[in-house]
């Protein structure tokens, strides 16, 4: 009998986030396993489940995924992890794989299943809904992500403020995630749309370290933290009449 594969979201950082359901199997004697970068880093996944006071299993892998967006170079990595990942299930023990935030969204994890039903479609796998850090970034800040018929646009900064500039026209809320590359190019923007004051900072949402920032103009020529991003209300975006509950676009 083959074991299962579970995708256990962790949330953010805060412990006391991490669901009934999480923490139910981090307890169930299931073999943890968690993505590291390198042989000598941490796992941040790893640190808020040991931060909520469960001790680290006897049966438990570090599994590598390296900061890089070469993709062939990726596949060896997500192909290695899936290896070892069937050989503990082929052995009976269920495994957790877990993951800081939610599993659903721009993690790890999907890769991570994908491959290893690339191998054996006949394991079973399961993904536990987590908090993500925009979730918990909203309530920390006490900033509606979205409300009555609001739009929410969730996007990697990445992608480049032309997009980012783009969407403005669109979408009520902005959830900018990874901001750390490109930060001072979206205060520009942000500037320029008169939309400083209306916008909000968050680094390492929910840990010890978690940082906020109001003021936007001090992360100007800083380097701040991966684990980052911006909360954007745009009050000044123009809407269209509501018909028939729907909002009708307006046009430009």
């Amino acid at each position: 009998m083959s074991g299962k594969l579970y995708g256990v979201s962790v949330g953010p950082g805060d412990p006391g986030l991490i669901t009934r359901r999480a923490w139910d199997l981090l307890q169930s004697g299931a073999h943890w396993t968690y993505p590291i970068r390198n042989e000598k880093s941490d796992s941040y996944a790893l640190d808020v489940v040991r931060r909520s006071g469960l001790p680290l299993p006897d049966n438990h892998t570090a599994l590598i995924f390296p900061m890089t967006h070469d993709k062939e170079k990726l596949a060896g990595y997500w192909l290695r992890a899936a290896q070892t990942v069937l050989e503990i299930l082929r052995r009976g023990e269920d495994v957790l794989f877990l993951v800081e935030g939610d599993a659903s969204t721009y993690a790890t994890f999907s890769h991570l299943a994908r491959t290893v039903a690339s191998i054996d479609s006949a394991v079973e796998i399961k993904t536990i809904a987590g908090v993500s850090s925009f979730n918990a970034a909203a309530a920390d800040l006490q900033m509606p992500l979205a409300d009555t018929d609001d739009t929410l646009a969730i996007v990697p900064a990445g992608y480049g403020v032309e997009m980012l500039d783009r969407l403005l026209a669109d979408f009520d809320t902005l959830v900018l995630l990874k901001v750390n590359a490109i930060l001072d190019q979206i205060l520009d923007l942000l500037e320029a749309r008169g939309l400083m004051e209306e916008s909000a900072f968050i680094e390492r949402a929910g840990t010890p370290e978690e940082r906020i920032v109001h003021d936007l103009d001090q992360l100007r020529g800083e380097k701040v933290n991966y684990l980052s991003l911006l909360l954007v209300r745009n009050s000044h975006r123009v809407r269209g009449p509501m018909v028939r509950g729907c909002r009708k676009r307006k046009a430009r």
